[in-house]
């Protein structure tokens, strides 16, 4: 069954009680004992089970093809929470082109855990082999990366990963199962910032960890979900449902208009980099073109030669594109992403991230036009 289908269908159908064809909301924190003390309906208490989040984890789970899906209250809860599952005294490898609150929150929470870090550079896998101990559990990277659209080949790590006897993780947030699957590449692991792309309307919180089995490190993420009480909302989970059943439309629209984005920002005299695997001459096109399918993602990158000055006059003038920090929303964001991380960023100062919407890409040119004037 094709992914269009399966998003309309997946995680609903009309209510059993009522007929209604959108699912209902339920709010109800907890639910009634049966009279012999057990609870017959199966749900206990909201923080434990909620139906749904029950349907938008067995969506996930089917729309990346996994055992076990494990929806959280946000991208950052889900990964930590993967990264809480490994024992103290264990390492990791993590790819050095990470989102920067990643970076901060594993440094922050993990390592006084007693779990070490290793940052490498991911789009070369023998750096990521180099790296591996005996102590290594998990490799953990983004394809493509945050914020220079790195492309990592996932089903090497994968073999590299595994032979090392660790688990690969990968955060798909930019990519979506639409343009890519990283369990069927090898992957054991997938993770999302489901505020993203997947609900796409900048108006829901929350995170989801997918797996391809359903072992005992899986059901460890899924106890710490739990008892650690990280849960997203029922209306949470209920929007995301829902934005998720025009995604594949949504993104062939994003990668269009950052395809075109993309082109002009290359050819702009004002620009002197542009970072977008869609582009023939970033060094990871031929890798992306091997393992995403349908496009190359709405995210770009591009750095101005004006340098920090340069780049916040640029996005001082923004009038069709939204000054704001995040992405994957219907509307384009633009940022001067250094500011965003503050203290400790990586990111150029002169490098602009764009998250390129779903207007009319002859707008979106005619404001970067203006823009870079």
């Amino acid at each position: 069954m094709h992914i269009q289908t399966r998003l309309v269908h997946n995680g609903g159908g009309p209510d059993p009680a009522t007929g209604s064809v959108a699912p209902p909301l339920h709010l109800s924190t907890t639910f009634e004992r049966s009279e012999d003390g057990g609870y017959a309906r199966g749900y206990v208490y909201t923080r434990m089970h909620n139906p749904n989040r029950d349907a938008l984890e067995l969506c996930l789970m089917n729309l990346d093809g996994g055992q076990e899906s494990v929806a959280f209250s946000s991208g950052t809860a889900a990964i930590v929470a993967l990264f809480h599952a490994l024992e103290p005294g264990t390492h990791a490898v993590l790819g050095e082109d990470l989102y920067f609150g990643t970076a901060k929150s594993l440094r922050a929470l993990l390592e006084p855990w007693g779990v070490k870090l290793t940052f490498v550079d991911a789009t070369d896998p023998a750096r990521v082999k180099a790296a591996l101990t005996p102590q290594t559990k998990l490799v953990f990277v983004e394809s493509p990366s945050n914020p220079f659209l790195k492309i990592t080949d996932l089903a090497a790590l994968a073999e590299i990963a595994h032979k090392g006897g660790a688990r690969l993780a990968v955060d798909n947030t930019f990519a979506t199962p639409v343009l890519q699957r990283p369990l069927d590449l090898g992957a054991d692991a997938v993770v999302y910032a489901t505020t993203k792309y997947l609900n796409g309307h900048s108006d829901a919180l929350g995170g989801a960890a997918i797996f391809k089995a359903n072992d005992a490190f899986a059901q460890k993420v899924r106890m710490i979900q739990g008892l650690g009480g990280g849960v997203p909302s029922p209306f949470d989970c209920w929007l995301l449902l829902r934005g998720l059943r025009t995604l594949p439309l949504r993104m062939r629209e994003h990668c269009a208009n950052a395809a075109r984005v993309a082109q002009y920002l290359e050819s702009h005299r004002a620009i002197s980099a542009v970072h977008y695997p869609g582009l023939e001459n970033h060094p990871g096109h031929a890798i992306a073109q091997r393992q995403m399918s349908g496009g190359f993602g709405g995210m770009v990158s591009a750095q101005v030669k004006g340098g920090r000055d340069g780049a916040l006059a640029a996005v001082a003038k923004a009038k069709v594109f939204v000054r704001a920090t995040s992405l994957g929303g219907v509307e384009s964001l633009i940022e001067h992403r250094a500011s965003s991380e503050g203290p400790g960023t990586r990111t150029p100062d002169d490098l602009l991230r764009i998250s390129v919407g779903i207007e009319h890409a002859d707008d979106l040119l005619e404001d970067l036009k203006q823009m870079l004037a």
